[in-house]
């Protein structure tokens, strides 16, 4: 494999899953922190602020940062300030998505007079949040979407993700809406320009083919698909195009 100096990592299915920590996972953190490799996080969950996933991570035994993260809201916030500096947004999402958004220097409203509508995990979603989202869109706010994950792993299950509840908004004003998490370039672009490298200096690490893997892909980043998640190796080999490599785990790698 190559000698990378930037690497992008998804976390749920390629760190952990639930509360059990990925073997190889931990040892591949500590091998790029020895030896001073770039690296981000890059999650689409819009609901945590990247202190909170860095926490998490933490807390579990790795060592790392805030600096080390990017997430979906984070991406979505950029977007939106860089088209349209200090507009206003009405959001339906959690606390990362709304700092994140204030953070960039737009202006969160609770009507639907807004130039955006922005839709992100939102755990008490309620019809009177997805009424006004229609409604804004409908006045002919831009609509955005942090991703189009339908579903999301819980130790419960797998529960709706940010994709349902974009969906119930998009067939009410039949109106799609720009997604910017992976499996799209928008987050990959920020992330390229964040770590500051480039692509060819960088490589994009999931376990998750339509997602993680497509989202480097798409971008013209190299990939990196562990097989500890949600595709295996054996789904793999019958995509189109594979990533450019696939490992049993993240030991593979530091070896």
């Amino acid at each position: 494999m190559k000698d990378y100096k930037g690497y992008f990592i998804d976390i749920d299915g390629t760190m952990y899953k639930g509360s059990e920590i990925i073997e190889g996972a931990i040892e591949f953190i500590e091998y790029l922190n020895a030896n001073n490799k770039d690296y981000l996080f890059v999650t689409n969950n819009s609901s945590k602020t990247p202190a909170e996933v860095a926490e998490k991570l933490n807390n579990m035994g790795f060592n790392t940062s805030s600096e080390h993260v990017i997430t979906s809201a984070m991406a979505t916030a950029g977007y939106i300030s860089e088209e349209s500096p200090g507009a206003s947004v009405y959001m339906v999402g959690g606390s990362g998505l709304k700092s994140s958004l204030s953070d960039a220097g737009l202006v969160i409203k609770e009507d639907q007079n807004v130039d955006y509508v922005v839709m992100g995990l939102d755990v008490n979603i309620s019809y009177e949040k997805l009424s006004v989202a229609c409604l804004a869109v409908r006045n002919g706010a831009k609509f955005i979407s942090t991703n189009k994950d339908v579903s999301i792993p819980n130790e419960r299950g797998f529960l709706p993700g940010n994709g349902s509840l974009t969906s119930v908004v998009s067939v009410s004003t039949g109106q799609t809406p720009i997604f910017i998490g992976k499996p799209e370039t928008i987050i990959m672009e920020q992330a390229v320009e964040k770590i500051g490298l480039s692509k060819e200096e960088c490589v994009m690490i999931g376990d998750l083919y339509d997602t993680d893997i497509l989202a480097g892909i798409n971008s013209g980043i190299d990939t990196l698909h562990v097989q500890t998640g949600v595709t295996s190796l054996e789904e793999i080999n019958l995509k189109e195009i594979l990533p450019t490599y696939s490992v049993k785990n993240l030991f593979e790698v530091i070896k």
